[in-house]
């Protein structure tokens, strides 16, 4: 039995068509636009007492495969998309505990507008929003917003340095009590309490104070995905819960004792940050069920070849369309887009073709392959987190459903409580109490 409960979240691949066309979708392909899927997603998740949930998001349409954005278009290959901020609102409504962490790229926001939107966000829901930040990668979404491209790779996280820090001395400019309320007297802010920033550094500068009043938390919860070396010092300097998938055990451990070592150099304690690994289970009413799943899902992602690639092309700003699949890949591939991808992709390939790579390639194992029936499956995890010393799992499953939905809240997660590996009840009303609980 692990030493301490582990902590629980789910990583929403987009908040619109993510699952058209799958099994157990029923009729999400013409009812998008609707989100009671979603909304379902947030009640039935808190019911089983997962942390957050965390909004993935993009803002542009991919055309990163053969220079075109046929595909993406007529597979639903992250889009449509809607906006994480709408959705996130309308979770908070539904619910009263979970976390509800939507993804804002750094390079779509002046710091005012993120920090009052954040701020906002955390009033409405109680104490209960995170923010998962993101500096962008593609030249295609920077276009949307009136740029020529992204900044090199390494530069994108010295302008979010200072971004977080007008952000955060913007949340700050309204101190602790600063909303009295005093019928008696007439007040209802004290303005001694309320400050402004007057920011102006090397990228951003802002007036302030915020027009919003006070965030809840006071500091919503930041989350981050820090894969590079670079984006490992950022995650470790800022982040108070890290999205991460190395591969196998020995690679979660590395990963985690790096950032917690990086932590502890920045003065942080590395207990305040929860490092969370990503995961796809496949649940089965018995083992041989759950295995037959899982050839069932290779056999589709085998014959989907293009769409994964341009789905890979998207995150790694590469065009896979324009390589020939019968060739190896090539040692040399670059990238500014997300440099970890790229890297774990390299080494997956590496000695086969494209095509090989791709149809090899396991598609059900992100940090850890987690396959069974719901108490093998949490077994499994119990172990996994005894031998990382880690903090949680982050859901990604292929596709929403209600089918899979209840799997997860009728099934796995009991199976994890009877053993004690996770939460039975919320301990706190606000996101960060809860994820700081153990």
């Amino acid at each position: 039995m692990s030493r301490k409960p582990f902590h629980l979240a789910w990583f929403l691949q987009g908040s619109s068509v993510q699952a058209w066309g799958e099994p157990w979708t029923g009729h999400i392909g013409t009812s998008w636009q609707q989100p009671e899927l979603f909304l379902d997603l947030a009640r039935s998740l808190e019911r089983a007492c997962f942390d957050y949930i965390l909004l993935e998001d993009s803002s542009y349409v991919g055309e990163s495969f053969g220079g075109s954005t046929e595909l993406y278009l007529k597979h639903g290959i992250a889009v449509p998309r809607q906006d994480p901020s709408v959705v996130a609102a309308l979770m908070t409504q539904v619910t009263s505990r979970i976390g509800i962490v939507p993804t804002f790229g750094t390079f779509a926001y002046p710091p005012y507008l993120l920090a009052r939107l954040v701020a906002t966000l955390d009033q409405v829901s109680a104490g209960r929003i995170g923010w998962n930040m993101v500096t962008g990668s593609s030249d295609f979404a920077a276009m949307n917003f009136g740029l020529n491209g992204m900044p090199e790779h390494d530069l994108r996280y010295d302008m979010a340095d200072e971004y977080i820090d007008v952000v955060q001395r913007l949340w700050s400019s309204w101190q602790p009590g600063a909303i009295v309320a005093d019928r008696a007297s007439g007040t209802l802010v004290d303005a001694g309490k309320v400050h402004a920033v007057n920011y102006e550094g090397k990228f951003y500068k802002t007036r302030g104070p915020l027009n919003s009043g006070p965030a809840p938390q006071g500091r919503p919860v930041i989350a981050q995905a820090g894969g590079s070396p670079r984006g490992r010092g950022f995650a470790a300097l800022h982040a108070d819960t890290i999205v991460a998938h190395p591969k196998g055990i020995e690679g979660m451990k590395t990963y985690r004792n790096d950032v917690r070592a990086r932590m502890a150099a920045y003065g942080r304690d590395p207990d305040q940050c929860k490092v969370l690994f990503m995961v796809a289970p496949i649940i089965g009413e018995t083992a041989a069920d759950a295995l037959e799943r899982k050839r069932i899902r290779e056999a589709r992602a085998a014959a989907q070849i293009p769409q994964r690639l341009a789905f890979l092309g998207k995150l790694m700003n590469i065009d896979f369309g324009g390589m020939d699949l019968d060739k190896p890949i090539d040692e040399e591939l670059s990238t500014n887009g997300h440099q970890q991808t790229l890297d774990q992709f390299k080494k997956m390939a590496a000695g086969r073709t494209l095509r090989q790579a791709m149809s090899e390639h396991n598609v059900t194992a992100l940090s850890v392959e987690l396959i069974g029936t719901p108490a093998s499956v949490a077994a499994r995890m119990g172990e996994v987190m005894d031998e990382v010393g880690g903090d949680g799992f982050l859901f990604s499953m292929p596709n929403v459903s209600r089918r899979l939905l209840a799997e997860i809240e009728d099934g796995l997660v009991p199976a994890l409580q009877d053993r004690g590996l996770v939460r039975s009840a919320y301990g706190h009303q606000q996101f960060r109490a809860n994820l700081l609980e153990f």
